[in-house]
């Protein structure tokens, strides 16, 4: 699949390459960036060179996982999000945000436009948070997103080699005002 490019209110939603790998290694050196997601810590300029010329196109080109920088209108990257697709129209979402960029509502303003793509243009019909247990911000992002918090799932990540767990939530078309591609009925009380 080609990329595609998004635009909210605020943002543009675009995928990155070379251009943008100098901005993605400064940001991921965050500490916070590094302790609640899985990149590679330390983070290399290897790292961040295989992200934006590597695993970025081939996501694309495979369509297995669609991973949007999010840029501001001065062309600032405020934060990353990708849709990994996870089975048959179900995929999960993943984001962090540059220090100086959060408390602005940015990353949720993405994900709502990336889930909304993901429905509509990729037929998904679940979209699902994961984050460890503790990951706060990330848990604000996703519910402001809309998202319902299923629950924990016991030792369901593994970051830097230990298996901890994690919070689970989901978006749902019907979350969006959208149908679904196949019936929903769900559970009574």
């Amino acid at each position: 699949m080609e990329p595609v490019t998004l635009t909210t209110d605020r943002l543009l939603l675009r995928t990155v390459g070379p251009q943008d790998t100098d901005t993605v290694y400064r940001i991921c050196q965050d500490p916070d960036i590094q302790r609640w997601t899985t990149i590679p810590s330390p983070y290399l300029p290897e790292h961040a060179r295989g992200f934006t010329e590597q695993s970025v196109p081939d996501g694309w080109a495979n369509g297995t996982m669609f991973t949007f920088g999010v840029f501001l209108p001065s062309g600032e990257l405020a934060g990353m999000l990708g849709i990994t697709m996870r089975s048959f129209a179900t995929a999960e979402v993943g984001f962090w945000s540059a220090k100086e960029h959060r408390g602005n509502g940015y990353i949720t303003e993405a994900t709502v436009a990336a889930c909304r793509w993901a429905f509509t243009e990729m037929s998904v019909d679940r979209v699902e948070w994961r984050a460890e247990v503790g990951n706060t911000a990330s848990r604000a992002v996703a519910e402001r997103a809309g998202f319902t918090i299923e629950g924990v799932l016991r030792s369901s990540l593994v970051n830097k080699g230990v298996l901890r767990d994690g919070w689970v939530g989901s978006l749902l078309p019907s979350d969006l005002g959208l149908p679904s591609t196949t019936p929903y009925v769900p559970a009574r009380g």
